[in-house]
């Protein structure tokens, strides 16, 4: 999951273009995106390395608000989405926002540059939903794909949902792990430990 992890942030620190693709709105917001956190983290750099929480505040600031969490949060729970209570529910997004937070700032501190390849989007010119596609070139061996999905919200703004890397899609990911933890122990004990942890990496 650490290693997923890092290779699904990559694409938000090094992308620079995309290729003839239809969706404009779609394309800026990634290219902003990237341009931001990119000369962010390099500009602060020497604060980050001091104070590795600096970098979980730039990415809360720059990257999370381009994540829809509570379509996540459904799609992960799956069923149990269903069978929570109302306050459950914003528990359990609020949880998993910090807990991807958490998880993408570690991987930021092991970025190194890595480059990204970007592939030609294919989508009809009104779509709502899109598919980016591209290829991450590790030091060694061949490409790995990475594919980011997004939708357009009723606010015509643009939100990543899911990614999958080399085929592994990381909310498929949470939500085999989480179910598993809730059939053991209840989605209660489920809230309690996902607190405990963001908890004590706060720490």
């Amino acid at each position: 999951m650490r290693y997923l992890t890092l290779l699904t942030v990559l694409l938000m620190c090094n992308l620079s273009s995309l290729a003839a693709e239809p969706l404009p709105s779609a394309r800026a917001l990634v290219q902003k995106t990237a341009a931001q956190v990119t000369s962010r983290i390099r500009a602060d750099r020497p604060l980050i390395d001091s104070n590795p929480q600096h970098l979980q505040s730039l990415i809360d600031e720059l990257m999370m608000p381009h994540i829809d969490f509570q379509r996540m949060s459904k799609w992960v729970l799956g069923k149990y989405w269903r069978r929570a209570s109302d306050e459950q529910r914003e528990q359990f997004a609020t949880e998993f926002s910090q807990l991807i937070l958490r998880t993408y700032s570690t991987a930021l501190l092991e970025y190194s540059d890595q480059e990204v390849a970007v592939l030609p989007v294919r989508a009809a010119a009104d779509a709502r939903e899109v598919t980016v596609r591209t290829e991450v070139q590790p030091d060694q061996g061949p490409a790995i794909p990475i594919a980011y999905d997004l939708y357009l919200n009723p606010q015509g703004q643009w939100k990543v949902y899911d990614v999958s890397i080399d085929g592994i899609s990381l909310i498929a990911n949470y939500r085999s792990s989480f179910s598993s933890q809730i059939r053991r122990s209840g989605i209660s004990a489920l809230l309690t430990q996902l607190h405990a942890r963001n908890q004590q990496a706060i720490k």
